[in-house]
């Protein structure tokens, strides 16, 4: 999920950007643009970096394996094609 410390330090940027008569309110205004960034990325179904980099390399292992595979069905299919073809006799 998203980082909470994120959040917040997010949160304290936009309330640092904005014009100072809105700025009095403080923590407030913090807590809602905290509010409001929590629920806009849990919109977004966002990963973590932690997930999206084991997810790559599930993807990496997975696109090996299935280099290998194509790499011996061809080699089959090489062997298949080379070897004469037993016709039936005819009777």
């Amino acid at each position: 999920m998203i980082d909470p410390k994120k959040i917040e330090q997010i949160a304290r940027q936009v309330q640092e950007s904005l014009p100072k008569g809105v700025r009095e309110f403080g923590e407030d205004v913090e807590k809602k643009v905290r509010q409001v960034l929590q629920a806009q990325l849990t919109r977004l179904d966002l990963v973590n970096r932690e997930e999206f980099d084991v997810q790559t390399q599930v993807l990496l292992r997975t696109r090996e394996k299935l280099a290998l595979l194509e790499q011996r069905l061809a080699e089959l299919e090489g062997k298949q094609s080379a070897a004469p073809a037993n016709k039936p006799e005819d009777e």
